[in-house]
């Protein structure tokens, strides 16, 4: 599948199917390929935490993450300015959008959630103070493949200046 189908065929996936685990070596080529993200200044600011099963427990996900049989979460370094800190968070969801799309070229989808947010999730997932944690990623081979939501069509976006 060529990159454009790729991007436009992408889902966020809310129920995985059970019992079906993902090749760790797969996951690595693609965090690999991923990081090969833009980022400023060659900063980096990517971690990985994988999310095992008891920490996913206390975790208490409304869904658990769709029953996805591997769980990461992503986080970002602080940088040394406000400035360098936004760059850093833009280069992870760069990072992320990436992982996203090589695992579904794979046949693997994603559920990215923000469930970290929280001082106790924080704590749970081991994010230290100098990091932000962009999302945890739900990640496995598809049950259900919902149907596109409609889009605002993109000329309604796009603004010309003098």
């Amino acid at each position: 599948m060529d990159i454009l189908s790729i991007m436009k065929s992408r889902r966020n996936i809310k129920k995985f199917k059970p019992n079906v685990l993902i090749n760790v070596d797969l996951v690595r080529s693609w965090l690999e390929a991923a990081s090969m993200a833009p980022n400023h200044r060659m900063t980096e600011p990517w971690e990985f935490h994988i999310v095992g099963t008891e920490t996913r427990e206390k975790l208490n996900h409304k869904s658990n993450f769709g029953d996805a049989p591997l769980v990461i979460a992503f986080l970002s370094r602080h940088g040394a300015s406000n400035v360098e800190t936004e760059e850093n968070l833009a280069a992870t969801a760069c990072l992320i959008q990436n992982f996203n799309l090589a695992a579904w070229a794979e046949g693997v989808g994603t559920f990215w959630s923000s469930i970290g947010i929280t001082e106790k999730n924080r704590k749970l997932l081991n994010v230290p103070d100098s990091y932000h944690l962009v999302g945890v990623l739900g990640i496995g081979y598809p049950e259900v493949i919902p149907d596109p939501k409609p889009r605002t069509p993109i000329e309604n976006k796009i603004k010309t200046l003098p």
